[in-house]
């Protein structure tokens, strides 16, 4: 029979967000999570943003076009996504028959939340004539409303790949948009949509952080702002910050991104300096509050009990799939 306190942590999952349950403090979760993989025959796909520890356990590190793919192409049974709600929802979007579990659906996005479905609908119906390329950090609900998606690493290519005469809507994140607009030359419409994680660096403190490591090579991510983007010396996805530290001459980097892809940087560079970009707040450095909600040991309860799962209506599930497949497909024709 099965134990109570498991039972009650079951029926308050979609409440909490999580299985509640206590766990034997001298487990070693890392081995628990490798032997629930073998037996379960489950991946484990971690976003770069992760805390270390899942880093450390993920089958796969990546960022949203790595993992959508990774997803398509996995002969696992099991997909445990370590990574907030819309990345989960991708893989079940593209994996129907699959069980895609999150340990904590709680792990939302700021960007995703920036962009509800009926006002968007309404916004789209004001531009009959034009398609929608979505950023891939959204809902089902905007997916669905969308003809192509694309993540930071393709969007440039994507945009650059639609007739020069077709307009655009680009949502959700008007900073990428805008970063798109000037590196491609088409004036697509934006939705005001913005990442919290990415708005909130403070020009100010990282020029005075550029004074003092001269030397240091200043690297963003394009959901920044443009003012923080014009003081660059390289700008791209979460996977092109991280290459461009491994390639570069330079042994110094203040990174403007989410500070879990410094544990990558670090592994891949044991003799360089990474240097978080501050935020406009008192903190030190710029964590996403929604990415770190998952703990190793949410993770391991997630696998053992295979709960929270995601589910989806089907109807909407086909909807979303056809500008994903679509965004597969252009990537595939350029090799990304």
């Amino acid at each position: 029979m099965e134990d109570i306190h498991l039972a009650a942590a079951k029926k308050n999952v979609m409440k909490a967000g999580f299985l509640d349950i206590e766990i034997d403090p001298t487990l070693d979760l890392f081995h628990e999570i490798e032997r629930l993989k073998k037996e379960k025959n489950a991946i484990l796909l971690a976003h770069y943003y992760q805390e270390p520890d899942i880093q450390d356990v993920a089958d796969y590190i990546g960022d949203s076009l790595g993992l959508a793919q990774k997803a398509q192409n996995t002969d696992a049974d099991i997909i445990v996504f370590a990574g907030v709600h819309f990345m989960a929802e991708t893989a079940k979007i593209l994996n129907p028959n699959k069980k895609v579990l999150l340990p904590d659906l709680n792990a939302g996005c700021s960007l995703a939340d920036s962009a509800p479905a009926d006002q968007f609908r309404k916004f789209k119906e004001k531009y009959p004539d034009h398609i929608v390329i979505s950023y891939i950090n959204c809902t089902a609900d905007i997916k669905a409303l969308s003809d192509i998606i694309v993540t930071s690493s393709n969007a440039q290519k994507i945009v650059e790949s639609v007739p020069r005469d077709q307009k655009i809507i680009f949502a959700p994140d008007k900073n990428l948009g805008a970063y798109l607009v000037k590196k491609t030359g088409r004036d697509m419409v934006l939705w005001n949509g913005a990442c919290m994680v990415h708005e909130i660096f403070s020009l100010e403190k990282i020029t005075k952080l550029k004074t003092r490591h001269p030397n240091a090579r200043f690297i963003a991510h394009p959901e920044c702002e443009e003012a923080v983007l014009r003081l660059a010396d390289y700008i791209g996805s979460t996977t092109g910050l991280l290459k461009y530290t491994q390639q570069n001459e330079a042994t110094e980097f203040i990174v403007a991104t989410e500070t879990g892809i410094l544990h990558q940087m670090q592994k891949s560079s044991p003799n360089k300096t990474f240097i978080p970009a501050p935020p406009n707040n008192s903190c030190a450095c710029n964590d996403c509050p929604h990415m770190k909600l998952n703990t190793l040991e949410k993770l391991y309860l997630c696998m053992e009990y295979e709960t929270p799962e995601i589910q989806m209506d089907e109807e909407l599930r086909k909807a979303a799939k056809k500008p994903i497949d679509r965004m597969l497909e252009i990537s595939a024709q350029y090799g990304l």
